[in-house]
């Protein structure tokens, strides 16, 4: 035998005995460590499948609710949209509630619903804003330009992808009234406003044709 073959003989032969005395000592250790990564897995692996059965669950329901609300069932919906226990599809559920009452002619009650998703601080800010401006549009018919700016005025910036539609509340809200001078200014920020959708500068021009003529009668 080579000295070379020897020396790695040898060198096997420690590293094997270095091994025996590391297992010896925190072979245990490896064990336990071993099993829970397993159990860490496995737990993790149930929690997933728990809240996707969870999520799947409360589809259904969200579902079931909309059909019958769709179908007239009222009562029958509002129990539906209450049972849902999941928490993303109860705020939709309750956005829908609030558009189910307004569409029956009951506007305060919605104004109410919206007002309570706005104002919940856990709601997710898109949620809080969309229910803000939808409750704006229901106000159209009740409020002042100037309540209806207080409510939405935050709005009204170039940042916010809430401006178009605000504006457009605004717009509305003057036109009712009579300050056809308003509804101008905010109805051609709007059509000049390259950010906010087409079909609300379409609507912009519409109504802007109608208040033009109206603008020197008022003077």
């Amino acid at each position: 035998m080579s000295d070379e073959s020897l020396f790695r003989e040898v060198d096997e032969e420690v590293r094997q005995e270095q091994y025996k005395k590391i297992w010896k000592q925190y072979g245990n250790y490896f064990t336990a460590m071993a099993v829970l990564v397993v159990v860490l897995v496995a737990g993790f692996k149930g929690w997933q499948y728990w809240q996707l059965s969870q999520s799947e669950k409360a589809a259904r329901v969200f579902a079931d609710a909309v059909t019958k609300l769709e179908e007239g069932k009222t009562a029958d919906a509002e129990a539906a949209f209450a049972a849902i226990d999941h928490t993303g599809y109860a705020k939709l559920g309750s956005l829908r509630r609030a558009a189910a009452l307004d569409g029956q002619g009951k506007k305060d009650e919605a104004v109410a619903l919206y007002d309570a998703l706005a104002n919940d601080q856990n709601n997710e800010q898109s949620i809080r804003d969309l229910a803000r401006i939808r409750s704006g549009y229901i106000l159209v018919d009740k409020q002042a330009p100037a309540e209806l700016i207080n409510r939405l005025g935050a709005f009204d910036n170039e940042q916010s992808p809430w401006r178009g539609l605000a504006r457009e509340i605004f717009a509305l809200a003057a036109y009712r009234t009579g300050d056809y001078a308003m509804a101008d200014r905010y109805l051609n920020a709007i059509i000049a406003d390259q950010g906010v959708a087409l079909e609300l500068r379409q609507r912009a021009q519409t109504l802007l044709e109608v208040i033009t003529p109206l603008l020197s009668t008022k003077k």
